[in-house]
């Protein structure tokens, strides 16, 4: 709202400053300051407002050290998560741009699942909480509506690059360089990794079923997206399992996926780093400002020893805005890479079962892979302290996410 408002004024009077709002960065930088503010400003009494209300975790006892020393903390606080990151972008990013919709919605509606798993775990004492197929269905639900959208709208288009035709080209000098047009196109491509000419269209898994598979793209295109909304949302929430190992996790993707809005929504750099141009999208840079701000803001107090818990209002929040951003910058194939913690642990919770299932069946006693999953809790139960074991996870963290911009010339 700030930008429409310091856009009149410099229209109208030529405000000393005010241009500046017309500058991705500079709304940026704001959004991140912005979010730390109220995160850390505003979550002690949001965290006071929990404890008064006895908002406490319930902790069962799964001989974890120092588990049950956290029976009582304050819970639900991914509010402040969802705090930091609504308020800065209402203010200094374009709401009428189509991306920054697609977030706020993405935002609000996995927050508000999280936030009625947590009312009924905490309020209701139903340790279930909600019940898991309504999340399936809530987290169906929201990549139907990104899918979609993103399928349709108008203003969700890729920029590509054609050759000039012939009859330009060959009344040109034959020493100059081939000329170009580029024009705006709806198109379901995105952007394979570690690959020379690296787009992949969606619509062509179909090939097998003849020249007719074009017409079957969207629903190729709505699997896609189902699939990765519900994995990576799924993946922070079994992530979420110690002190700041979800929170410090998140910050690191949401500063690597800035980075990658950033140069594929900026003609110049994604025409040096030859990825696809995606115009409009620059004003998600300003979203994973405040959601970086908001992540960060919110380890002050989740860092061991954690005054608050996310919760699944946060949890699932993160997970749902990764994996939506990400497939709206067309790099949401890189998630392999760039949440690989999200994706061990998920791994690991699936091998665990898996395993004990198949071993249960055939020799009549469940066995383990791991002490206990998700990973985490291998470590755990190997006796790592947990700071130990979040500080490391987050340095894989970072190398993945430094991996992950590699990829833009890494081909």
């Amino acid at each position: 709202m700030l930008y429409y408002l310091f856009a009149w004024l410099d229209k109208q009077y030529d405000i000393p400053g005010a241009g500046l709002f017309q500058f991705i960065s500079f709304r940026t930088s704001m959004a991140v300051i912005l979010s730390l503010l109220l995160t850390t400003v505003y979550g002690a009494r949001l965290i006071r407002i929990l404890r008064a209300k006895q908002v406490g975790e319930s902790v069962r006892n799964l001989g974890l050290e120092g588990q049950m020393q956290k029976q009582g903390t304050p819970t639900m606080g991914g509010l402040i998560i969802l705090l930091g990151i609504l308020v800065p972008t209402l203010l200094f990013a374009r709401i009428d741009n189509i991306y920054i919709i697609l977030m706020l919605i993405t935002t609000v509606w996995m927050g508000a699942i999280g936030f009625l798993d947590d009312y009924i775990k905490v309020f209701k004492k139903d340790k279930e909480g909600l019940a898991g197929r309504f999340k399936i269905m809530g987290q169906v639900g929201l990549a139907l509506i990104i899918g979609w959208t993103m399928y349709f709208h108008p203003d969700i288009v890729v920029r590509e690059r054609i050759a000039a035709p012939a009859d330009i080209q060959s009344s040109t000098n034959t020493q100059a360089p081939e000329k170009y047009y580029y024009r705006d196109v709806k198109s379901t491509l995105t952007n394979v990794p570690f690959y020379k000419d690296n787009e992949f269209d969606y619509a062509k898994v179909l090939t097998v079923f003849g020249d007719d598979y074009g017409k079957y793209s969207l629903a190729v295109f709505l699997l896609f997206v189902v699939v990765i909304v519900t994995a990576v949302s799924n993946g922070a929430n079994l992530t979420d399992g110690i002190d700041g190992l979800a929170t410090g996790t998140s910050a690191i993707i949401g500063i690597t996926l800035a980075i990658l809005a950033y140069v594929s929504g900026n003609t110049i750099f994604a025409d040096y780093l030859n990825i696809m141009y995606i115009p409009y999208s620059g004003e998600l840079v300003i979203f994973a400002g405040a959601f970086v701000g908001a992540c960060v803001g919110f380890l002050w107090y989740n860092s061991y020893p954690a005054q608050v818990f996310m919760g699944d209002t946060g949890s699932l929040a993160i997970g749902g805005i990764i994996a939506a951003f990400a497939i709206m910058i067309r790099k949401e194939l890189l998630i392999p890479v760039l949440c690989g913690v999200f994706l061990i642990e998920n791994l690991s919770v699936i091998m665990q079962v898996s395993y004990f299932k198949y071993t249960k069946k055939k020799f009549g006693e469940g066995r383990r892979i791991f002490l206990m999953s998700p990973l985490h809790h291998h470590y755990q139960k190997k006796g790592y302290h947990e700071a130990k074991i979040v500080t490391r996870f987050w340095i894989v963290g970072i190398i993945l996410a430094i991996l992950t911009i590699v990829t833009l010339k890494l081909r």
